[in-house]
């Protein structure tokens, strides 16, 4: 990705700035700390994601010569701020849970280390990608675990915004889903894309038989063919007569699906096209899949539900200032007591406490010498450190970045979530699946 990301924030973060440079405390030290006070309400867990992308970001918030005269035009900052951001570059350390970790209220997602002044204008940007991100990722993630192992492809992206679409597929992704039909989402990231045809199609042929056979002319008899512009049985034996009982697959996107998948499916093993899958794409969510466990579908598509994040577009996360250098040069504590919206101070490292069974049992966060103390772990090999430090002097760790990252993400999400207690899959409203415990 390319261009400055300056200008994605709130203005009040550079009027902070202005006034802190004008008092002498911009260049104090600072730690801020993302996290979410609850989960959204009724869920049992949450999914990190969108690191990579904050960490690029990151890299990329620089004030070039439109952004600093957009400001000056608008007279958001003084002349002499100006020229302190026209030399902006981030320089601080980001430690926080990998990409693909599950995560619970009081979690240190995300901590950053630098300068008053390059911390506080990052802000907006963390919280508008991790927000964001990780509302899909948890979304997904629970539609993954009522899949039962069945393809899931990511198709929302007429739902949401060009770019929210983008990340939305890179989030689902990490959370389990196979692929996207969103193809900048694969030239960025490098997440399997897929389709073949809309109605529209169909519909512009004289007849469906027509649209079949040119589809299947373009794209082989391994193709997915869109069975339900017209009427459903018709459109099965068409399908099948058309491309042969090899047919890849028959795609059903309307009506009462239990009933219609299992006609479907009766239907094409009548006419010998015992091979060709199902896929549903009908306004799923994770309970309707849940309801369709028991049909013989073979693959799903997710659109408006996982990039809206099933009811939850954004994740609840929060960006505070926890501790700062006093002029002894020690750390000082700080937390807001503002009514439920209460913070706690101070540097933070976390643990996730698994028991004999690999069962994940308690959330551990430790009030103290921050991620990079490690004497909370010596003595418990029970104990999972959660903490990893995802950019030094501000440069981001390559293995949390792009392609590379995104994989490893996925990859971590799937082990994530082995540990999980059993009740952590349950659609139903309830309490986080374990505590989290301060010490």
């Amino acid at each position: 990705m390319t261009g400055s990301a300056a200008l994605f924030t709130d203005r009040y973060e550079l009027t902070m700035v202005d006034a802190a440079l004008l008092d002498g405390t911009a260049h104090r030290e600072s730690l801020f700390e993302a996290f979410a006070r609850r989960l959204p309400d009724g869920r049992r867990y949450g999914i990190v994601a969108g690191t990579g992308r904050m960490l690029d970001l990151i890299e990329r918030f620089r004030f070039e010569d439109a952004e600093l005269e957009f400001l000056r035009e608008q007279r958001v900052v003084r002349d002499e701020t100006l020229d302190w951001l026209a030399d902006y570059r981030f320089h601080g350390d980001v430690w926080g849970y990998r990409e693909g970790e599950a995560y619970f209220p009081g979690s240190p997602l995300v901590t950053i280390q630098a300068p008053f002044a390059e911390a506080v204008m990052l802000e907006t940007l963390v919280l508008s990608v991790l927000n964001y991100d990780s509302s899909v990722a948890s979304a997904a993630a629970r539609m993954v675990s009522v899949a039962l192992g069945r393809p899931i492809a990511e198709m929302g992206s007429r739902r949401t915004n060009e770019g929210s679409a983008v990340a939305a597929a890179r989030a689902a992704y990490i959370a389990g889903f196979d692929a996207t039909s969103n193809l900048e989402a694969g030239r960025t990231w490098g997440i399997p894309t897929m389709g073949t045809a809309a109605h529209a199609f169909t519909l512009l042929h004289d007849s469906e038989e027509d649209a079949f056979r040119a589809q299947v002319n373009a794209m082989g008899a391994g193709t997915t063919l869109l069975i339900d512009t017209y009427d459903i049985p018709t459109g099965v034996e068409t399908a099948v007569r058309v491309a042969g009982p090899g047919l890849g697959a028959v795609r059903i996107d309307s009506g009462d699906l239990p009933t219609v998948v299992a006609a479907v499916r009766e239907q094409l093993d009548g006419l010998g096209a015992v091979n060709t899958r199902i896929t549903v794409t009908s306004d799923l969510d994770e309970f309707t899949l849940a309801a369709l466990s028991g049909a013989p579908v073979d693959a799903y598509g997710v659109g408006t539900s996982v990039v809206t994040g099933s009811g939850f577009p954004a994740a609840g996360m929060v960006y505070k200032l926890v501790a700062r250098r006093g002029d002894d040069g020690e750390w000082v504590n700080v937390a807001k007591a503002s009514t439920k919206k209460t913070s706690i101070g101070g540097r933070k490292n976390a643990a996730r406490r698994i028991d004999s069974t690999r069962t994940a049992r308690e959330e551990l966060v430790f009030v103290g010498d921050g991620p990079d103390g490690e004497d909370e772990f010596a003595a418990d090999d029970q104990l999972r450190p959660l903490m990893v430090r995802l950019m030094h002097e501000g440069r981001a760790d390559a293995a949390y970045t792009g392609h590379t990252g995104v994989e490893a993400a996925r990859a971590h999400r799937a082990e994530v979530m082995q540990e999980l207690p059993i009740e952590a899959f349950r659609l139903g409203r309830g309490e986080p699946v374990i505590p989290t415990t301060y010490r």
